[in-house]
């Protein structure tokens, strides 16, 4: 069974979410009602965080289709 390499931006993205998570439950325990504005804000940012990574990997998949697409064909063309 092949090992897979570590996946930086899934890592990145989990850790994001779970720091978020955490700033929510934090700042309903510390502030009560009056959190409800900056867990708002929270949540924006863990969405906005989840769309750039979720870019990223697209790009990076997008990028490496491309360069091995690129390879099949110089390949196709020496033979």
């Amino acid at each position: 069974m092949a090992k897979r390499a570590f996946d930086t931006l899934r890592a990145l993205a989990i850790a994001s979410q779970a720091l978020g998570l955490i700033l929510i439950i934090t700042l309903e325990t510390i502030m009560g009602d009056a959190a409800r504005y900056w867990q708002g804000w929270t949540l924006a940012a863990m969405v906005a965080s989840a769309l750039g990574i979720a870019l990223m990997r697209l790009y990076r998949r997008n990028r490496t289709r491309k360069a091995l697409a690129r390879r099949l064909a110089d390949d196709d063309g020496e033979a």
